[in-house]
């Protein structure tokens, strides 16, 4: 399924941005894009990215951006700053000879500069970017898997509507190819002088032609194709990740197809027969792309 979602954050240390994109693909495929100094983001990433997709090629970048050099200079902590200015008050009060701190001995004080973030220290800031990306790429992917879902249940309510009218229509049609090939066998038989009396032919001329309609019958291929489709049905609105299930039903779809065209075109139903392939290679195309 394709899917698209894009994150900027501003940090302390700059600007990251996350970016997540998918193509078709019936397999997970994952591949990272991630400046050096974030590489030890990716485990984590391809976790969480793992775990939210199932299907598709799926490409995920960072971005990172550090602020500018005057902008990156070790600034002052103003907390720390302020518990000093405190002590060195209370130290003063102590012991008023004392020489007040240096600038130079202010500026060495533990904690007072507050250093660069280290890549280690980036990390949480990057999956927080990655996971409210993750969530808007899996919204995106969820559209487009309705609108996929609305089609399959389009074409899945085609293939019931022409089987349906078969399923009522069977029996009939079985028993007028039966009575058409008799026919035209009875009236072979007239004009040949058969050494069998013409009754015990055609005795044996209908049990064979019953056999051969037994061979043809497609009303357990009907069954199936409408039993697959409630399948299909079941399958969608259940709502969890069903792209291998449908992927597995339409090979069965596939198969009954094929029987019933096979069958079909002995009582003259060639046209429903290709008329369910098509819908059904439709539907083949689709469940590939589906999550």
């Amino acid at each position: 399924m394709t899917g698209y979602a894009q994150v900027s954050r501003e940090i302390a240390a700059g600007q990251v941005s996350v970016e997540i994109r998918s193509v078709n693909a019936r397999f997970l495929d994952l591949s990272f894009r991630i400046p050096d100094e974030l590489r030890a983001v990716e485990p984590a990433l391809r976790e969480l990215v793992a775990g939210a997709a199932q299907r598709g090629k799926i490409e995920c970048r960072i971005g990172f951006r550090t602020l500018a050099r005057d902008e990156t200079a070790p600034g002052i902590d103003a907390r720390v700053l302020a518990q000093l200015t405190e002590l060195a008050r209370r130290v003063a009060g102590a012991f008023p000879q004392a020489a007040p701190p240096t600038v130079g001995e202010i500026l060495r004080w533990p904690g007072l500069l507050a250093e660069a973030a280290s890549a280690d220290a980036l990390v949480p800031e990057v999956l927080a970017a990655a996971r409210q990306a993750l969530d808007e790429f899996v919204a995106s992917r969820a559209r487009e898997g309705e609108k996929l879902a609305t089609f399959l249940r389009d074409r899945a309510d085609a293939i019931a509507a022409i089987v349906e009218p078969l399923k009522q229509r069977g029996p009939e049609l079985l028993a007028a190819w039966q009575a058409k090939l008799v026919e035209r066998l009875r009236s072979a038989l007239e004009q040949t002088d058969a050494p069998v009396p013409a009754e015990e032919t055609m005795a044996r001329v209908r049990q064979e032609v019953t056999a051969y309609g037994l061979r043809i019958d497609i009303a357990e291929e009907l069954s199936r194709l409408q039993a697959h489709v409630d399948e299909l049905h079941r399958i969608l609105d259940a709502g969890s990740p069903a792209g291998k299930r449908l992927d597995f039903l339409l090979q069965e779809f596939n198969r009954e197809a094929n029987t019933l065209g096979s069958k079909a075109a002995a009582i003259d139903l060639t046209g429903a027969s290709i008329e369910l392939k098509v819908l059904i290679e439709q539907m083949r195309e689709q469940v590939q792309n589906i999550e």
